[in-house]
């Protein structure tokens, strides 16, 4: 008998009428983290053969489109559109879907196909996950949310901290139903920020007003950082320490003569961000999960199985 004939997620989703097992990650992600409101428009990024598509039009009520090489058979009440989500054309599609508006969420539960070579199916999985990532800031509303698979590899921190760069609250999880042998572990992003600024990075300011609490006020395009320890009139060059939606922190570096002619607030210098994401990684059960060695590499699965995950 086939594993996936043996498993309790499988079993249940033939029970309950799901597509996939994954249909009960979603679920267990949305107990977890409350990503998905009602109302919300909803893109599924390499979403066949539909079980993520079922939970999301469940819990959400609202549009859905689910967008997959693989033709995904008709569900109420969802659009479906095939095609790569790397190529222009399937991006432009999902973007006349989201409109000017955007959308609420981007889930991206998708896995490229793999040869059995351990470095180059881990590469080709986070250039599958840059892609939804990328596509994900294109449609995005600010404060949206950004749900992604990833196996575990040499690349997962780099991939991580640049999805942490761009919201406000990031970390990785791994719900019960994701086998206990599988490397895979799902980064959940909520406020997608659209300020033109970016914890790490550097400016030269000059403060312009004084907060309620005593700390010096600048505008980088209009959008207000506070900065401790300094006064009107001050020129500073600052680092970006902290970005919400509506404001920044950061704290002087040094201080300047005056600001420098090009750009107009100083070059912004895009650093690594280096808040290890080990603290923030979280399994229902606790255990240690998705160990980033070679060991743990497990051989590509049969069709059957990539059918039922």
């Amino acid at each position: 008998m086939a594993r996936n004939q043996k498993d309790y997620y499988y079993d249940l989703a033939q029970k309950e009428g799901y597509r996939s097992r994954a249909s009960y990650k979603l679920k267990q992600i949305q107990e977890h983290s409350e990503i998905i409101k009602r109302g919300d428009t909803i893109v599924d990024l390499g979403a066949a053969p539909g079980g993520w598509l079922q939970v999301a039009k469940e819990l959400s009520g609202g549009r859905v489109l689910g967008v997959d090489l693989q033709k995904i058979e008709e569900i109420s009440g969802i659009i479906t559109y095939r095609g790569d989500i790397t190529a222009d054309s399937t991006i432009d599609h999902v973007l006349e879907f989201a409109g000017k508006g955007g959308v609420d969420v981007v889930l991206c539960d998708a896995a490229p196909n793999l040869t059995g070579n351990w470095a180059l199916d881990h590469a080709r999985g986070i250039e599958l996950n840059r892609a939804a990532f990328e596509c994900a800031k294109k449609i995005l509303k600010p404060k949206g949310t950004f749900i992604v698979k990833v196996f575990q590899g040499d690349m997962f921190k780099d991939f991580f901290d640049d999805v942490k760069g761009e919201f406000v609250h990031v970390r990785a999880y791994t719900p019960q139903a994701s086998r206990s042998t599988s490397a895979e572990i799902y980064i959940i992003a909520k406020k997608f920020l659209t300020a033109p600024i970016r914890k790490g990075q550097i400016y030269a300011v000059e403060i312009a007003e004084t907060g309620a609490s005593g700390d010096g006020i600048a505008y980088i395009d209009d959008f207000v950082i506070f900065i401790k320890e300094a006064i009107i009139g001050d020129i500073v060059k600052i680092k970006i320490k902290d970005v919400k939606p509506n404001f920044g922190f950061a704290e002087v570096v040094e201080e300047l003569a005056e600001l420098p002619p090009n750009p107009r607030y100083g070059n912004p210098i895009r650093e690594r961000l280096q808040t290890p994401p080990s603290a923030e990684f979280e399994r229902e059960d606790k255990q240690p999960h998705g160990n980033a060695s070679r060991d743990n590499y497990r051989p590509p699965k049969t069709n059957d199985e990539k059918e039922n995950e």
